[in-house]
């Protein structure tokens, strides 16, 4: 893609002027780019060869970047150590919208050169090399939905995110005219990402007023990963020069949400599709343990497609979120939505929000399947109807209910390491801990004067 650059490409750029700043970032537990901006020349002479530290309280703050108790790797008693930004120079990029700004992807380390395994982007490539154990790799689309508002980002805080107003009035799904309206915005974030050296396919409205999304072609998994960190942080960019805002969280109001579906599919060493078969609906062998093991651990591994409090406000009956487990042939109301054929036939995961951190749900994707291909489990039949109303296991309904499935896991305990689901643990116990003791609008209205 033209938005890549090589070692040497950003080295000549760099002794042009054409750069000056280079973006060392990581995507933190939340999901959000975190990192330096680091001067050129620097960044060739020693970043490049050595790379750099920051504080090791990034992977274990609140959404407030508020230091809380309960991280074994990062606390008071600690001292706070740093931790090693390691470049990953394959995903060395220009940043277009930035005057003179490349960007690149870090691995964490100690200082003694072990993992962080508590990264979500360790987390995902440990996945992944389960994968490769099998000479098999993980390829994955995410499809990221988000709410344009008129009002800036610094406009809307000063309002409490209340009050605001949506770039449309109404419905806008597959809706070209209202759309229009917004595509100054839409355009510059296409164009910028495809600057950026993602392959941008195209921009569809949704339901919600304002609600619109972009889609990206398919990629490698963790490069899947980076790319949906490097665009949701672009995106909010881009809007900002706009003087607009927008959201990617979960659910903003009481009508639809922002969805992120997952769609993955495998592939072998040769480039071969695996999943393709002769079985039922033209399934592997492979590709029915693999959606029944999806099947089998989503309950339990949920906290990683719902993160957040506001995640469970998403799953609504006839909401186009699904609440049910299970899987069905091109069926949206469904957990799980088998679409393609052959060498495109792949697994939609329907759970994940807007608010997903994408390593943590890919990893877990690709964990649940494995789970089920080793274990050889039985794929059960696929549902025709409608899921909403089927008798089926439904997923959890809070994030307490979900963080304890998650404890309770021995498939997760064994898959990611006791480390990694305690890590996870501690962070979701934070959130429904700040979410008790908050006192909300809702609680106002109806209280205030009727109670």
């Amino acid at each position: 893609m033209p938005g890549n650059l090589s070692v040497t490409d950003l080295k000549a750029d760099i002794a042009s002027g054409a750069v000056d700043t280079v973006i060392l970032a990581f995507a933190d537990a939340q999901g959000r780019l975190v990192g330096k901006r680091v001067a050129g020349r620097f960044f060739a002479e020693e970043v490049l060869g050595h790379g750099a530290e920051a504080c090791n309280y990034l992977l274990s703050v609140d959404v407030d970047m508020n230091t809380v108790d309960g991280y074994p790797m990062a606390s008071w008693e600690t001292g706070y150590g740093d931790m090693v930004l390691s470049p990953d120079l394959s995903t060395l990029r220009r940043i277009p919208w930035l005057p003179a700004t490349a960007l690149v992807m870090a691995d964490l380390q100690w200082e003694n050169g072990d993992r962080v395994v508590q990264s979500p982007r360790d987390i995902l490539d440990r996945q992944r090399a389960r994968l490769a154990d099998r000479g098999l790799t993980a390829y994955a689309g995410t499809e990221l939905e988000f709410i344009v508002f008129d009002d800036s980002f610094r406009d809307a805080w000063a309002k409490g995110y209340t009050g605001l107003q949506p770039a449309t009035d109404y419905n806008v799904d597959y809706n070209i005219l209202a759309s229009t309206r917004m595509e100054p915005l839409l355009r510059d974030i296409r164009n910028g990402m495809e600057g950026a050296g993602l392959y941008c396919e195209g921009v569809k409205g949704e339901c919600n007023f304002g609600q619109q999304e972009i889609a990206f072609r398919f990629a490698e998994a963790q490069e899947t990963a980076d790319q949906h960190a490097i665009y949701k942080n672009g995106a909010k960019e881009i809007a900002d020069t706009h003087g607009k805002s927008l959201t990617f969280m979960a659910k903003f109001n009481e009508r639809e949400g922002n969805s992120c579906h997952i769609h993955l599919s495998v592939r072998g060493d040769g480039g071969e599709a695996v999943m393709a078969g002769d079985g039922d609906h033209g399934f592997s062998p492979f590709m029915e343990h693999w959606i029944a093991g999806i099947l089998a651990t989503l309950r339990e591994f949920t906290l990683l497609l719902a993160p957040n409090i506001n995640s469970y406000k998403r799953f609504a009956k006839g909401s186009f979120a699904p609440t049910g487990i299970a899987w069905g042939i091109d069926n949206r109301t469904c957990a799980l939505r088998v679409v393609g054929h052959g060498g495109s036939l792949r697994v939609e995961n329907r759970v994940p929000g807007g608010d997903v951190n994408p390593y943590l749900a890919i990893a877990a994707i690709i964990a649940g399947g494995l789970h089920g291909v080793e274990n050889e489990l039985p794929l059960p039949d696929p549902l025709a109807g409608n899921a909403y109303a089927a008798g089926v296991d439904h997923l959890p309904t809070t994030l307490r209910e979900a963080a304890q499935l998650f404890s309770e896991s021995s498939v997760a305990r064994a898959a990611f390491g006791d480390d990694m689901v305690e890590h996870y643990l501690n962070q979701a116990r934070i959130e429904v801990e700040a979410y008790d003791a908050a006192v909300t609008d809702w609680e106002r209205v109806r209280g205030f004067e009727r109670l």
